[in-house]
């Protein structure tokens, strides 16, 4: 193939990017002028390339990305699935919020799956999880709750890939890659149980790769465990707060951060209970340490 195509890169390794089309995979590298143009290709870019056989392609062009994430490199991503674990490491929704703000600010839907829910032991804490996963969904997020050991909850999570470009991520740990290999069992992905020492497992994924799956790609993404806020200004985070961002406008004051301001909409839904309270706490937490980057930079 001598002519100048269009394709998708889908792996990135040691300087060589996997590039999907029709089909077929192409080993290419980057143009000699990205680097002095500061041109990073990444995965799920969608990129002009030459090559004459299979291994000895040349990415020409990097095409305008609709979104992108950092921490996984990764763009043009249709839905973030955001893999989080009942028990062994403990549901943490200050840590869910984190990754949520991140996700809404790059314009990503966002799709909550809680895995290892036939692990928790005591009827209390089932139900504190399933309170949960009502106030998530009255907030208007997809929550799926799975087992990739007993496979409750695959059939409902099978349908959302179809068509879309997903990518996985989540602390390490909460079992992205044991639900991946559920869906997809010829993976055969590594995994590693959480040590009991240190209450957190290790990183099984080395790269960023997009899969082949129900019509879609789903990226399988290293784990990691912190997000910080540096990209995002402070009048900025309560629009990644779907439930924040539909009172903004009843607010009395122009660019109220719904912190201290008199007649705050949304400080007087939370006492209402239309917003849960630890969600604004989370809100609350991360609006300071926003304020406390922007005075160290």
């Amino acid at each position: 193939m001598n002519n100048k195509t269009e394709g998708r890169i889908i792996k990135s390794v040691a300087g060589f990017y996997y590039v999907l089309f029709n089909d077929e995979v192409f080993q290419c590298r980057g143009r000699g002028n990205f680097r002095k143009k500061k041109i990073t290709p990444v995965v799920g870019d969608w990129v002009v390339f030459e090559s004459t056989n299979y291994t000895d392609g040349y990415i020409l062009d990097v095409k305008e990305r609709k979104n992108e994430l950092n921490r996984p490199p990764i763009s043009n991503v249709d839905q973030a699935i955001l893999v989080f674990s009942a028990v062994r490491p403990e549901f943490s929704t200050a840590l869910l919020d984190r990754f949520l703000v991140h996700i809404e600010d790059n314009g990503i839907q966002p799709v909550i799956c809680i895995t290892k829910m036939d692990l928790i032991e005591s009827n209390e804490y089932q139900q504190e999880i399933e309170n949960y996963i009502t106030a998530y969904r009255k907030l208007g997020y997809d929550v799926l709750p799975t087992s990739a050991m007993s496979l409750a909850g695959m059939e409902a999570i099978k349908p959302i890939f179809k068509g879309k470009t997903s990518v996985f991520a989540g602390q390490s740990g909460v079992g992205k890659s044991s639900l991946l290999n559920a869906l997809m069992p010829e993976l055969m992905l590594e995994t590693n149980d959480i040590s009991d020492h240190l209450g957190r497992g290790k990183h099984t994924t080395r790269h960023v790769e997009l899969l082949p799956y129900g019509e879609g790609l789903i990226a399988d993404t290293p784990g990691f465990s912190s997000l910080d806020f540096v990209e995002i200004e402070t009048e900025e985070l309560s629009y990644n707060f779907p439930e924040m961002k539909e009172r903004v406008s009843d607010c009395k004051f122009r660019g109220c951060t719904h912190s201290s301001e008199p007649k705050c909409a949304v400080k007087g839904a939370v006492e209402e209970g239309e917003i849960p309270r630890f969600r604004y706490d989370h809100y609350l937490e991360f609006l300071q340490e926003i304020k406390e980057q922007k005075r160290r930079y």
